[in-house]
């Protein structure tokens, strides 16, 4: 039933006006529950999961390292080359054809490398066509 108003004695008008006060004092509520809270929330980080060890571990394998400073290196049995992020796909191009068909290339780094620096060497490796790359991560607990 609509509100009413009386204006003069028993003559009754209907208000079609909706009051906007309380869905203003509401909003003004949770805006002021936001701006505190949001100061509150911390940057989450990442906590990469550990995993054991693989059923099956390849014979051969290119390592890709990535260092502190962003400087890769290249490592395969033993011999490890630095190289730069414009040559890495085609040195583990070169290497690959050598080797078996599945010969997986795995990327190291650094916990404190920025994740851009990971995406861009796995990006370069891609790019070059090759076809397994994996991300190294933490064996055991």
């Amino acid at each position: 039933m609509p509100a009413t108003a009386s204006r003069s004695g028993s003559r009754r008008r209907s208000m079609n006006e909706i009051n906007m006060v309380p869905f203003i004092d509401v909003m003004l509520v949770l805006l002021i529950i936001f701006m505190v809270t949001a100061p509150m929330l911390t940057p989450s980080s990442v906590n990469v999961p550990s995993v054991g060890k693989g059923t099956k571990v390849p014979k051969t394998r290119a390592d890709v390292l990535v260092d502190k400073d962003g400087g890769i290196r290249f490592k395969t049995d033993g011999n490890e080359r630095p190289v730069a992020l414009q040559n890495l796909g085609a040195t583990a191009r070169n290497w690959l054809k050598d080797q078996p068909e599945d010969t997986p290339v795995l990327i190291s780094a650094d916990k404190t490398v920025p994740y851009d620096a990971v995406m861009q060497a796995m990006a370069a490796l891609q790019r070059a066509g090759v076809s397994r790359v994996a991300l190294a991560v933490k064996s055991g607990g």
